[in-house]
């Protein structure tokens, strides 16, 4: 299964697979459906990655095969 995630505004939100992973106002992220440990696990990735990397001006979009 692959994972693709888009970003909707970055640092706030991203679609995962259709789904929408948002911050809240604590600074977590949070999304209204169940994600798939894959899903999980390839968010947490790509937040490491690019997320979390400031010399990322724009975040891009990312597939992570599984």
């Amino acid at each position: 299964m692959n994972v693709k995630i888009k970003p909707i505004t970055d640092h706030e939100s991203y679609e995962v697979n259709g789904h929408t992973i948002f911050k809240d106002t604590n600074g977590n992220w949070r999304c209204k459906n169940d994600l798939s440990h894959k899903e999980l696990h390839a968010f947490d990735q790509y937040e490491s990655i690019v997320i979390k990397n400031p010399r990322f001006k724009k975040h891009t979009k990312a597939t992570y095969k599984g």
